[in-house]
């Protein structure tokens, strides 16, 4: 009896399913989850249109692969339990204490009225103050860098923390491995955080197995796996570039634990990149950064080595270390980007290997340029991102219509991300100018309030144009062909 049931109903379902009812089920499923995932988009992303529309566009036009990638990629999730997890750190270590400085003269200031409008808003968006006392170096050639970075390590007596998106197994990483071994060797704690995607290579490889064995602690920050996309973004990393050793000296900037032949990419070669060496107060924000994203990623809470601030330097000069995420105020770089293009007066010139603005940053460039500020943005020709390379291409008109200058780099991928304004203050970051940097990434900046520095980062931005060809008003006439390319890319622009 039971057998001819189940036999019936069988039956039934073949039947149903034969005569394409089935059909009528897959659609009907299908336009429900479309709208169901509209409805989403619209009432969490309904702030900022132009994203709102591109997620749209995703979402109904490609039946249910857009609803996963939007799953996927739609937010800027950590997770629950990581986000959890790092709001008690943050309320752990990000203290009153570890921000302020027992010497007075780490608290004298003196800045202008555009500049203190840049440290006000960058106080608000990272809660990390400016700090008086700090000397400080702009490096732009990879030798020079990766000579005095190895300096320091040698130098170090008590620890050394390195945190990089990338490390390669190349020339330049087996001299990093060889100088963190020796300065384990004779005592010093060696910490090395490295992105779990960007350096998933070195992670699974033998220079990271001899690096452990000698007693370096190596970290994966932000692990990566498919089950993981479950709970948050898999691609959310830690694209920080850092360096400090002994809690005094500290590097920030653009450069990967990789050499310029950069060989994941080498056609793209030879990578130019900026690094800021900063010894004074501000370096325990490095420290602390660190500190915040070790804990996160280990559990091992370092606040014993944030107890004593870095002594000031004579003659040093003002700087603000500015940390931002996913989990801190997701508009904190774009904020300040905007506020630099906001009080330049005179001129701003901005490198940036990858530049896709959202239309408030892309207004405030054109705004900037209408009024009369020399507006120089300098990118790379042949972008390693070819889909980014031509949503920016898309803009050129307007931003050349608007008396912006663009400037392509022909000698090599250009990845510093290096801001002037008046030849007055200096940003020295690891952010490019796109919604990823914005929104997803954990990033770290450096604001140098100090005219003689912002002169020796625009002479370093200078070299820079002086290797690269202007774009011309009269001679920007793409394709019909190429203009829908770059078009469509643009479309995607909100999404990138």
């Amino acid at each position: 009896m039971l057998g001819g049931a189940l036999t019936a109903q069988a039956s039934s379902i073949t039947d149903w399913f034969g005569d394409g009812r089935w059909a009528v089920l897959v659609v009907a499923t299908d336009i429900t989850l479309r709208l169901f995932f509209a409805c989403v988009v619209i009432v969490r992303k309904g702030s900022r249109p132009s994203v709102a529309m591109a997620w749209l566009l995703v979402i109904i036009g490609f039946p249910f692969i857009g609803i996963l990638i939007y799953l996927v990629l739609g937010e800027s999730r950590l997770g629950s339990r990581r986000r959890r997890i790092h709001a008690q750190v943050l309320a752990q270590m990000d203290r009153a204490e570890f921000h302020c400085h027992d010497d007075p003269r780490a608290q004298q200031l003196s800045l202008g009225t555009s500049e203190t409008q840049v440290e006000r808003l960058a106080r608000l968006v990272s809660r990390s103050p400016v700090l008086n006392g700090n000397s400080v170096e702009v490096v732009g050639h990879p030798d020079k860098m990766v000579e005095a970075m190895l300096a320091d390590i040698d130098r170090a007596q008590s620890t050394v923390h390195l945190t990089t998106y990338i490390w390669l197994d190349d020339r330049v990483g087996s001299a990093f491995e060889s100088a963190l071994i020796a300065a384990q060797s004779r005592g010093v704690q060696c910490r090395v955080l490295a992105d779990g995607h960007g350096s998933s290579g070195f992670l699974a490889g033998e220079s990271c197995r001899r690096l452990r064995a000698a007693g370096v602690k190596v970290v994966t920050a932000l692990p990566t796996a498919v089950l993981r996309a479950i709970a948050h973004r898999i691609d959310i990393r830690n694209h920080r570039k850092l360096l400090i050793v002994d809690g005094v000296v500290g590097w920030i900037g653009s450069m990967n634990i990789a050499a310029p032949e950069f060989a994941l990419q080498p056609r793209y070669a030879p990578w130019v990149d900026c690094m800021m060496r900063l010894h004074g107060p501000s370096t325990r924000e490095l420290q602390l950064i660190f500190a915040e994203d070790w804990l996160l990623d280990t559990g091992e809470n370092l606040e014993s080595l944030l107890v004593e601030p870095p002594p000031v330097q004579e003659r040093g000069v003002p700087v603000q270390v500015m940390a931002s995420g996913p989990n801190f105020d997701n508009d904190a770089v774009r904020s300040l980007l905007i506020a630099t293009l906001q009080v330049a007066r005179r001129e701003i010139v901005l490198t940036t290997p990858y530049f896709v603005p959202d239309p408030e940053m892309f207004g405030s460039l054109c705004v900037a340029a209408r009024r009369g500020v020399a507006t120089h943005l300098v990118l790379p020709r042949r972008n390693n991102s070819k889909l980014v390379a031509c949503a920016s291409r898309a803009r050129y008109r307007a931003m050349l219509d608007a008396g912006m200058r663009i400037h392509e780099f022909t000698a090599g991928l250009l990845h510093a991300k290096t801001i002037t304004v008046d030849e007055s203050f200096a940003v020295i970051t690891s952010s490019n100018l796109d919604r990823r940097s914005f929104e997803i990434n954990f990033e770290a900046s450096a604001i140098v309030y100090d005219a003689r520095f912002a002169a020796k980062v625009r002479d370093l931005q200078q070299g820079y144009i002086d290797r690269s060809a202007e774009v011309v008003s009269t001679q920007w006439m793409p394709t019909l062909r190429r203009r829908l390319v770059n078009n469509s890319a643009a479309l995607l622009s909100p999404l990138l």
